[in-house]
Parts: C-alpha cells; structure tokens; sequence
C-alpha cells in the first residue's frame, strides 16, 4: 500500500504545494493597492520558506527556530535601526510588544504599533500556511479556503478600486486543479491502488484539458448586461452628506473642520498626520465647539484673530488655582500640511522656525500657523487640577461669572427632548457641587449598556436629536457620541460646559532622544472630549468615552496656601466627594486612581529592564511545555488514572470508555474507518495478550443498548479500565 505521506520528495506534493502558494498570494495582492502595506516581498518569501519547510519535513523545532529568526530579522529590517547581531534592538522590540500586548488587554485599538502589526501578520501567514499544509496533504481538501479566496477577490472587485478581472481567472484555474489532483489522490488512498505515472496521467491530462476549455469559453464567451443594478452608488450614498432631508449620513474619516452633522459609521484611516517626541502621555488641542444644534456642534462665530510670534505666550487663558504645574516640551513633526496645529492643556509657547508667526482664533481657541510648517515645539505646564477649589462651586449664584458667559456655554435647542435633562436629574442626584456631578455624568457611560461601536452607529433622521438618540435608543456610538451627550447634560444642569476635539496621544514607535517617547498619531487617533468650566480654576477636560484616559491629573490636596502640595494631611479630613467604583475609563488622580497608561509604563519599564530574565523565563516554559508534549504518553495515562481514581458511581463507564478510546488512539492504536466496537476490542486484546478490552466492551454496548448497569459493577469495570490504561504507558 502506498500512502500519500511516504515519500518526503513525492513530486505529487510538490504541485500541491505550489498550487496552495498561488491561492494564498492571492489574498496578499490587492494589499499594495488598497492598504498602505510595503514589503510584500518579504510576506512572499515567508510564504515559500513556510511551504518549503512543510515539503521537506524539517524538524518541527528547526521549523520554528528558522521561521522566528525570519520574522526577527525582518522586523528589525523594516521597523528598527543598527545591526540586527548587535542584539541593542531587543530592548525596544520588546518594550514595543509590551506596550502593544497591553493595549489588546485593554482593547485600545489605536495603540497597536505598526511593528506590532507587522508580527500578527506573519503570525496569521504562519497559521495559513500551516492550515493549507493540513489541508493538501492530510485532509486532501481545500474547497473551502478556495471558496473563500474568491469571495475575497469577487467582494474587492465589486466594492473597491481593486480589479479582479485576471485575479478570479487565476483563482479558478488553480482551485480546480488542486481540486482534481485531491479527488484522484483520495480515490488511490481509498482503493488502496499503487500511484503511477501512466495512470495518474489518464486522470490528469482530461483534468487540464477540461479546466482549460471552461476558461477559455468562459473568459471569450459574451456576457450578458447584470440583471441587478449596481449596489456600490446606492452604499456610498450613505456615506455621503445627500438627501432632501439634509440629513448627513457618517463616512468621516480623521480630523474633520464640520461638525455641525453627526453620526454614522466611523470609517478608520491608519495614514500618519504627526509624528511627535513626548515624555508623558496627553492629549493634542484643535478647537472647541460651543453651539449645540440637535444634529451636531457649531462655533458661535469667529471672533478677530490675535497674532503672535513664538518669542511669546500664547494669548489663551491659564489656569487659576492648580496645586501643581509640571514645565514640559513636546516636540511635533508634520506629516500631514493643515493649516492649523496641535498643541496640549496648559500651552506657553510654540517654537518654530525664525520669524514664524501664528493666529488664534479666540472663539475655537484654534492656533493657525501663518506659514506651512515641517515641525515645531510646545512649551507647556501640565497641571494638577485642587479638587478643593472645584468643589467650592455649588451654583451658578454663587459665582461672579458674567450672564453672557452662562448663556453661551449652557444654551441648548428648544426642542431638546425634556427626558435628556431627566436623566442627567437623575444620575447626579444627592450631588451638590458642580465637580461632583461632572464625574457623575463622567462615570455613568461607564454602564454595561453603553457600547463603544464604529460601525453599527445610528444617524439621527430629521426629527432625531443627536444626543437623546444614543442615550435612550442606541447607546452605542464612538467619541462625538459619549462627549456631546456629557456636554448637553451638564448644560441642562446649569453647569458651563463645551465640546473639544483633537487627538489622542497617538501610537507608541520607540525611544527617542532626550529620554522622550516618539508616537504616530493617525486619522484614527482623532478624538472629541468635554471641558467643564470651574469659577476657581477654568476650562477643566473630562473623558466620558469607554476605554480612553486623557491623563488629567486631580488633585485632593486640602492644604490652604500651597500650591506644591499633593498629600492629603493625615489628620485633617478629606473632602467629601463620593468614590464609587471606578470604571477602566476613569481618569488619573494624583496618587490612589487606578490607570492603564500608567501600568503599561510598568509593565514597560520591567520588561525593558530585565528582559534577559523574561527571555530566559520564556524560553524555559517553551522547553517545558515541548517536554510535556514530547513525553506526554508516559504522564498522561497516570493523569488519568489519579483522575478517575475519585469516581465510584457505575454509570462513570460510559466517560471512562470514550477517554480510553482516545487514550488508545493516542498509543497508536487507531480504530479503522467504520470497524465496529467488538473488532477493534479484539485487536486491542490481540495487542496486549489480554481480555480486558473484550470483557469493557462487552460492558460498554450493554450500558449503551439498555441504558443500566449492576450495581456495584464500576469497581470490576474500573480494574479493567485501570490495567489498559497502565498498558499504554510502556
């Protein structure tokens, strides 16, 4: 009998192999065109080295070990600097990984480094080619990853700028050959019939004349015009700002300067627009919105820009009473020509080069640069926000602020459905200060019914109100969602509130020089987030969307007169603002408030510094667990035995009976296809010179056909059970 795996060199395999590389450089074409994906040379040549190994049956560790050092190489080819033998890149590889792995913890998307990506890639080629491998040449199908691969080109051509037209050809072509090659080598495996050329010629040769006329009278033969109208115009119009309604539909996608309309699917957009130099985390400052339509937000108007050089300060307000400023530089390189830019809380300064002016716009507080920039640097003082001088406003009576200033920051539409303001009534109940109900709102999006949701987001038709739309019909949305409903909230409590959009820190790259943090922020990085307006300190930000931390840090420090101070006195009672459990949102405080920023730095830091140790631990494990595997038929068997050592119940047979079975299988006795309970037991008998198997099966088909066994028979039927398994373990 001639098996299909007898050979390491069979010819027959070979094709098989080259074909199952054609259908998977199928998926990684379009990838060029459609996605800014670079090097797919190299994707390539993993895919021919992964299949290579395969064919020559190279030892499973040598296998990894070759495939590790590719992707290593590689990586640091593309994403990293120095030679790859000096090993100095290690330790930013690995932090990079660390940073990367935690943000999947915490399911921050938008923080996965490109490098990081790049490794999940080859991953999932890994895990293809080793699926196409099984399938070819164990399992003998692949119909349906070939149906799959023309789903995949079919969809691209019909919905992207992708043309499929030759793609689909040689899709078919390909899928049917393999198909015919597999369905003549499981004829040949199941009749038992030796391979030969003559005969395996008689099979091929109509094979390739039959695939060859279908295509060529397919591809030459007219077609007639689609029965269906086209379906791309009537999706993207959906997409798009159309309709008699004036109802906007979603499609953003970045940074976009209209706000006024709302809603809708979020579509994502890797492309970089800054690249920036850090050393804490924070966010990035376009403008704020202080008009609230129903349908979205809109500047009050444009006030006249103030001019200034970047020998001065930044005409735009600072803080009151903050307990502590941290004097900062951030440095931001341009990627992207808009003619504003980025800049965090607390701005002093912008540097660029000799001579730059720039405007801001006081309404949106919007900095524009008078000339196109490549880069510049932000002075800037980080607060410390006194939670005691927020809290020292209860009412808008108990202020000095100008009836102008709480019209316009609390002014909403009339037809503003009442329930909006019910709810917030309702949430900040037994709350008494302005702060207290601000983290109020602030925490209750934190709720197990609200989603944070690109896709599946609703758009509000002509009678819908943005924001009592996804708090009460859809709670589920993205950023614009959770900061406009947290803004018209407050503002139906009284409370001076607007709405800011920027972006968020962006995607961690690596070190850079000054000790500094280097990060990529895309289109989907742009964010929108609330400012609450407290009388003793100003514009203060909060983050009410799930998942995202914007770093602020509050202060509880009740020390009158020092303003440095961040302890609580021990002795003197703090403050009485109520803290519930906090959700994973919730921002930073100064020192008890729990942060994943703060423990992907950890966790960062740790690995950094002792990653020979994390290497070593690793790579211990991965021997252990190869041990375990590779002797597993000798620990295995008495697993079980100890497992089953605790039963006593007589129906335990029918458990007991099938993990024999497996256990057996696994000693390489494998029962044949369709060989009935009664010969394989005789077999096993034969095997082992006993009649246990005989006498358990015997015991086995009874409990199956008459569903009840003597009692007391699982302590007999438990020996014989016991002396098979004990067999195994030679």
């Amino acid at each position: 009998m001639t098996s299909h795996t007898e050979s390491k060199f069979d010819f027959s395999n070979l094709v098989l192999y080259v074909f199952g590389f054609f259908l998977l450089w199928e998926w990684l074409r379009p990838l060029e065109q459609l996605t800014e994906t670079e090097g797919i040379k190299i994707f390539l040549a993993f895919l021919v080295i992964s299949f290579a190994l395969y064919y020559f049956s190279v030892r499973f560790i040598f296998t990894v070990l070759i495939k590790v050092i590719f992707i290593l190489y590689f990586l640091h080819h593309l994403y990293l600097e120095g030679s790859f033998f000096s090993f100095n890149w290690f330790s930013i590889f690995t932090g990079d990984f660390v940073t990367s792995m935690t943000a999947v913890f915490t399911a921050d998307w938008s923080s996965l480094s490109f490098m990081f990506k790049t490794l999940l890639f080859f991953v999932l080629l890994w895990l293809m080619t080793y699926l196409i491998q099984y399938w070819l040449i164990n399992r003998r199908q692949i119909f349906i990853f070939f149906f799959m691969t023309l789903v995949y080109i079919t969809v691209l051509d019909t919905f992207t700028p992708y043309e499929a037209t030759q793609a689909i050809v040689r899709t078919v072509v390909t899928g049917f050959a393999v198909m015919g090659m597999l369905t003549f080598y499981r004829i040949l495996d199941r009749e038992k019939i030796k391979k030969e050329f003559s005969f395996s010629r008689k099979w091929m040769v109509p094979l390739v004349i039959m695939i060859t006329l279908s295509v060529l009278v397919g591809y030459n033969a007219p077609k007639a015009d689609p029965i269906w109208p086209d379906p791309v115009p009537f999706i993207k119009s959906y997409s798009t700002n159309s309709g008699n309604d004036g109802t906007a539909m979603g499609g953003r996608v970045g940074y976009g300067a209209d706000d006024s309309r709302l809603g809708g699917p979020f579509m994502g957009d890797d492309q970089v627009v800054y690249r920036t130099e850090v050393d804490e985390l924070h966010y990035w400052k376009v403008e704020t919105k202080d008009v609230y339509t129903g349908k979205g937000w809109v500047a009050s108007g444009e006030g006249q820009r103030v001019s200034f050089n970047q020998e001065a300060e930044v005409p735009i307000p600072t803080y009151r009473d903050v307990r502590e400023e941290k004097d900062m530089l951030s440095h931001v390189f341009v990627e992207k020509k808009y003619p504003h830019i980025i800049y965090p809380l607390g701005v002093q300064s912008v540097t660029a080069q000799a001579g730059e002016y720039f405007d801001l716009e006081p309404v949106t507080e919007k900095i524009y640069s008078q000339e196109s920039l490549d880069g510049f640097t932000l002075n800037f003082k980080k607060p410390s926000f006194s939670v005691k001088a927020m809290l020292a406003t209860k009412n808008v009576e108990d202020t000095d602020l100008e009836q102008r200033f709480i019209e316009r920051y609390t002014s909403l539409p009339e037809n503003l459905p009442e329930r909006v303001k019910d709810l917030a009534v309702e949430i900040t109940e037994g709350k008494n200060t302005w702060f207290d109900k601000a983290r109020a709102i602030e925490r209750y999006f934190g709720r197990s019914e609200y989603y944070y949701d690109q896709v599946n987001v609703l758009v509000p038709g002509p009678q819908d109100d943005y924001v009592d739309q996804f708090l009460f019909e859809s709670k589920r949305g993205y950023c614009d969602n959770y900061s406009s409903s947290m803004a018209v909230m407050l503002r139906t409590l009284g409370i001076p509130s607007r709405w800011v959009k920027g972006y968020t820190e962006g995607e961690f790259i690596g070190a850079a020089p000054e000790d500094k943090k280097a990060f990529n922020i895309t289109n989907n990085n742009a964010h929108s987030w609330v400012e609450v307006f407290f009388p003793e300190v100003g514009w203060v930000p909060f983050e009410p969307t799930q998942g995202f931390d914007n770093n602020v840090i509050f202060n509880y420090d009740t020390t009158d007169g020092q303003q440095n101070n961040t302890e609580v006195p021990e002795k003197e009672e703090k403050p009485e603002v109520e803290e519930p459990e906090k959700p994973k949102d919730e921002m930073n405080t100064a020192d008890s408030s729990f942060s994943f920023s703060d423990l992907k730095a950890k966790i960062k830091e740790i690995f950094v510094k002792k990653w020979k140790t994390v290497v070593f631990i690793v790579l211990l494990l991965g021997v252990i667990a190869l041990l375990l595997y590779k002797y597993r038929l000798r620990w295995f068997p008495r697993y079980l035995l100890f497992r089953y050592s605790f039963k006593h119940k007589d129906e335990e047979l029918e458990n007991a009976y099938l993990v024999l079975l497996k256990q057996l299988n696994r000693y390489g006795l494998k029962r044949k296809e369709n060989q009935t309970l009664r010969e394989y037991s005789r077999y096993i008998d034969s095997f082992f010179s006993t009649k246990d198997m005989g006498d358990l099966t015997a015991h086995y088909e009874r409990y199956l056909y008459k569903g009840t066994l003597p009692e007391g028979s699982w302590k007999d039927n438990k020996k014989l059970w016991e002396n098979l398994i004990k067999k195994t373990t030679a």
